[in-house]
C-alpha cells in the first residue's frame, strides 16, 4: 500500500474492494465508511464487471468519496482501465493510484529478481487467463517465447500445462527454470521450483493452486541464494495473541515481522475501577507519600489521565519518588514526564520488594497503583519491612464482549502457538474456553508465557508451558519464541 493509497483509504466514504485485498487494510477505513465487497473468484463472481462499473458511478453521483481498492496494481490485469474508461464516459472525476503488482512482489518475496544485470535485461508480464469473450487469443506465442529474458504469468494456474507446452513448442528450452509462487508475500506463501518440462507435475505433487504467479527464466536460479522471506523463523506459524486490543499491536507487529500469522483474540479489556473515590483521594494528597509504585503501563496511563482530570499534572509529584515494575511501565512514566527512581532487574513484584530492602522502608509511606485484583506479594512485603502501604485500584480487567465466540472460532481453525502476557489473560482464556477442558483444547499447541508468574497460572490449569521468557517484556517473549523454534528446527 502506497502512502497516497493509505491516505485515500482513511478518507473514503465508500470502499469497493476485491477478493485479493488483504483484509487488514480495512481497519484503516472510518467506522462510518460503507464497505462493499465485489470479489471475483473462479466461477464465482459477486458482481459482474458491468454492475461494478455502475456501482462506482452511482456512489460517486451521491456525492460520496469512493475508493476502488484492488489487489496489486489497478492497471496490470486488474480491469482498472475498463473501470476508468467507464467513469470517463459518465463524466465522473477520478484519480488513479499505482500499486505494487504481484508480478513483481511475489517473485521478490520468493527470492527471485525479475531482472538482474548479469541474467535478465528484460521482463514481460503476461496474462494466463484471457477474456473468454475475445473469440481468439491475442497472445503471439512464437514471439513471447523469445521476447524477453524473464516471463511472468498472472492468473495462469488453470492453464499451466498449456502455457509450458506452448513456450517449449515455440522454441524455449524445456529445461528453462520455472517457479510457481502461491499466496506470494503472505506468511502462507508456497513456492515450487522446476523447469518447463516438470513444473506441472511438481505443482500437482505439492497441491499448489490459485492464486499463484508463474516465473520463467534464468533468474529463478537466484532463489537458492537470496530466498530471504521463507527463512523467517516464524513463517506460517499461526499465533494467538490474547492481550488487550490496545496493547496487542506491539506484540502482533513483532510476530508478523518474523513471518507469523497473528490471530488477535483479546481475552481481557481494561475498564474503570468500581469507583474513583480511592484514586481521587490519593491524588488530592500526593504530597503525603514517599513513594508511588506502578505495576503496569495501564496503571500509569489511567493515573495520568485521572491526574489531568483533577486539574493536576506531573508537578503534583514533586518530591515523591516513583518505582515501576517493568520496562514498559517505566517507558509509560517517561511519557508522563516522570523518570522512575527504581526499576527492578526482574520485572515481577518479588524483585521490586527485594530492591526495597536496600532502602530505609520503616515509616515510609507507599501508594501502590494497580489493578483491582492482583497478588498481595508486594504490599505484604513492604508492610513486613515496616512500610505504610495504601493500595489504590486504577482499573479492573474483564472479558470483552463477543470474545468467547471469536476464541472458539480461532481454536477451531487451528493455532500453533498461544501467547499469555499476564495471569489475567490466562484466567479469562480458561473461563472463555472452559477451564476443565484447557489441557484438551491446548493439546498440540505450544504455550508461551511472558514470565514465571504467568507460567505458574497456566500450570494451575494442568497445562505445562513450553516457552517462558527470561526477560519479562514483549520483546523478551518474542525472543524466547524465536529461540524455541530455531532450536527445534535445528534439532529436527
Amino acid at each position: 500500500m502506497t502512502c497516497r493509497g493509505l491516505e485515500l483509504l482513511k478518507g473514503a466514504e465508500v470502499l469497493v474492494y476485491d477478493h485479493l485485498v488483504d483484509p487488514s487494510l480495512l481497519q484503516y477505513c472510518s467506522p462510518t465508511c460503507q464497505l462493499i465487497y465485489v470479489g471475483k473468484e473462479a466461477s464465482s463472481h459477486t458482481m459482474s464487471q458491468e454492475e461494478i462499473n455502475s456501482l462506482l458511478v452511482d456512489k460517486a453521483r451521491e456525492g460520496k468519496v469512493v475508493v476502488r481498492l484492488k489487489g496489486g496494481d489497478p492497471f496490470v490485469f486488474g480491469r482498472g482501465g475498463e473501470e476508468a474508461e467507464h467513469l470517463a464516459r459518465e463524466g465522473v472525476a477520478f484519480e488513479v493510484v499505482p500499486g505494487v503488482t504481484s508480478a513483481i512482489a511475489a517473485p521478490a518475496y520468493a527470492g527471485i529478481p525479475v531482472t538482474h544485470r548479469r541474467m535478465s535485461s528484460s521482463v514481460a508480464f503476461i496474462t494466463g487467463h484471457e477474456d473468454p469473450t475475445k473469440g481468439s487469443s491475442s497472445l503471439r506465442w512464437e514471439k513471447i517465447a523469445g521476447a524477453t529474458d524473464t516471463l511472468v504469468f498472472l492468473m495462469g494456474m488453470k492453464n499451466l500445462g498449456q502455457i509450458c507446452s506452448l513456450l517449449a513448442s515455440n522454441g524455449l528450452d524445456p529445461e528453462t527454470p520455472c517457479a510457481v509462487i502461491q499466496w506470494g508475500t503472505l506468511p502462507k506463501q508456497k513456492v515450487v521450483v522446476g523447469d518447463l518440462s516438470n513444473i506441472v507435475e511438481k505443482v500437482s505433487e505439492k497441491g499448489i493452486s490459485a492464486p499463484a504467479v508463474l516465473v520463467v527464466g534464468e533468474v529463478v536460479r537466484l532463489r537458492e541464494k537470496i530466498n530471504w522471506f521463507e527463512r523467517k523463523p516464524l513463517l506460517g506459524l499461526r499465533v494467538l495473541v490474547t492481550r488487550t486490543r490496545r496493547q496487542a499491536s506491539k506484540l502482533s507487529s513483532l510476530l508478523k515481522e518474523l513471518g507469523a500469522i497473528v490471530v488477535e483474540v483479546p481475552t481481557i479489556e481494561i475498564a474503570p475501577p468500581s469507583d474513583w473515590d480511592q484514586m481521587d483521594r490519593a491524588i488530592d494528597r500526593l504530597g503525603n507519600y514517599d513513594w508511588i509504585i506502578f505495576t503496569s503501563e495501564n496503571g500509569v496511563r489511567i493515573f495520568g489521565s485521572r491526574l489531568w482530570e483533577r486539574g493536576k499534572d506531573a508537578r503534583a509529584l514533586n518530591g515523591v519518588k516513583v518505582a515501576a515494575i517493568g520496562a514498559s511501565t517505566a517507558q509509560a512514566l517517561r511519557e508522563l514526564g516522570l523518570r522512575a527512581d527504581r526499576v527492578p532487574d526482574e520485572f515481577v513484584a518479588e524483585a521490586l520488594a527485594g530492591a526495597f530492602k536496600e532502602e530505609e522502608v520503616r515509616g515510609s509511606r507507599f501508594l501502590l497503583i494497580r489493578a483491582e485484583k492482583a497478588r498481595e506479594v508486594l504490599p505484604d512485603a513492604l508492610r513486613e519491612m515496616g512500610g505504610e502501604v495504601e493500595v489504590v485500584a486504577a482499573y479492573r480487567t474483564r472479558t470483552p464482549d463477543g470474545s468467547s465466540h471469536r476464541l472458539a472460532s480461532a481454536l477451531q481453525e487451528g493455532i500453533d502457538l498461544v501467547t499469555f502476557t499476564s495471569s489475567s489473560t490466562v484466567v479469562n482464556f480458561a473461563e472463555m474456553s472452559g477451564a476443565e477442558d484447557l489441557p484438551r483444547l491446548l493439546e498440540g499447541v505450544t504455550v508461551a508465557c511472558i514470565g514465571p508468574v504467568t507460567a505458574n497460572t497456566v500450570r494451575r490449569y494442568g497445562v505445562e508451558p513450553q516457552i517462558v521468557a527470561e526477560t519479562y517484556t514483549v520483546q523478551g517473549l518474542v525472543h524466547a519464541i524465536t529461540r524455541y523454534y530455531e532450536q527445534r528446527g535445528r534439532n529436527e
